[in-house]
């Protein structure tokens, strides 16, 4: 395993390449949508497990300085394993077992996504879940520190802008401060860089309780984004819950899924604008913006994919049919969406 590691640290651009041409071809393979083949989907979860191992080696590099998660159970990596699986599973169940049955091994493996996320989510101190908790939430953006730097600096020279004394104590400072930069010889620099490289980093300080977390940001703010968070990760077990009830015909999953999606948004929105406490990092406005374009996928689940984008799709072929090449491409391009569409994990965005 030592020399796997090595060979993936050691050619991580030569394996990414071999990863995203396998993967590509993955696509290719024959009746991959076809009565719920299971060869094909085996092939692509043994895959990203692979590619996932792979990135697991690379974060864990001891030249990487990288946030690593505080607890000693890699919570992100299992989350992205068994979102690895989750299509493998769907499509075993679905072939041994029947459409309907299918539905119970789905809430089984939401149920175990739902319920490492929570624990992800407790451990990292109560903070916003970064690509459904497989990233992990530092808290931080690069360049912060130096942003304080220039803040502190910056209030420094306010207050004491006001004599000359202040002044001139000011305009040492910075220029010492640009001084030392300059004279440092490269090689010190150099020395410096890559000692901070080799050190290891520093431990991770333990993460605040609930109640901690509830006094810091008030009891009424916190409590509203915990509320918004929670909905957010129990959303896609309580769709696949009302699925397995009512069927996927039926409209009441797809509203109460969408419902779910919305509240908890707006409730996070809410909170991020009406409180001074909450002040979202670079990487958690980015996640926000990543849920509300997952909300484009309620346009390919059913029954709002029978009822409405299917005809769509259909009327489109029939236009570029008689174009040649862009024709073939079109219907190639549906027949993908169409086959990709039957299944609850390409279109789940869980």
């Amino acid at each position: 395993m030592e020399y796997y590691k090595r060979f993936v640290r050691r050619n991580k651009d030569y394996v990414h390449s071999l990863e995203s041409l396998a993967n590509g071809l993955t696509w290719l393979l024959p009746e991959r949508f076809s009565e719920s083949e299971i060869g094909p989907e085996a092939v692509t979860s043994f895959l990203g497990i692979i590619t996932t191992i792979n990135e697991h080696i690379l974060d864990t590099t001891p030249t990487q300085i990288r946030q690593v998660e505080s607890s000693s159970f890699p919570l992100s990596l299992c989350i992205t394993l068994l979102k690895d699986l989750e299509t493998l599973v769907e499509v075993a169940g679905q072939q041994l077992y029947g459409e309907e049955k299918k539905w119970n091994f789905m809430a089984v493996t939401e149920a175990i996504k739902a319920s490492l996320r929570l624990a992800s989510f407790r451990n990292s101190g109560y903070k916003m879940l970064l690509h459904g908790g497989e990233s992990i939430n530092d808290g931080n953006d690069p360049g912060d520190f130096d942003s304080r730097r220039n803040v502190i600096s910056k209030i420094h020279h306010e207050n004491n802008s006001q004599n000359l004394e202040g002044r001139a104590l000011f305009a040492l400072s910075r220029f010492g401060e640009n001084a030392r930069t300059i004279s440092e010889p490269t090689w010190l620099r150099r020395v410096q860089h890559q000692q901070a490289i080799m050190d290891p980093p520093s431990p991770v300080a333990e993460t605040g309780s609930l109640s901690d977390f509830l006094s810091e940001k008030g009891i009424i703010s916190g409590g509203f984004f915990l509320t918004g968070e929670v909905m957010f990760i129990l959303r896609p077990l309580v769709y696949v819950l009302l699925v397995r009830r009512y069927g996927v015909r039926s409209w009441l999953p797809w509203v109460a899924s969408f419902g779910v999606d919305l509240v908890g948004h707006g409730i996070i929105s809410a909170v991020r604008h009406s409180s001074n406490d909450f002040r979202l990092s670079n990487a958690e406005k980015s996640e926000l913006k990543r849920r509300k374009f997952l909300w484009a996928l309620y346009l390919m689940r059913d029954p709002f994919f029978t009822k409405y984008t299917r005809q769509k799709l259909d009327g489109t072929q029939k236009v570029l049919e008689p174009v040649p090449v862009v024709g073939l491409l079109t219907e190639k391009l549906v027949e993908l969406i169409t086959g990709a569409q039957t299944r609850y994990t390409y279109m789940s965005g869980s």
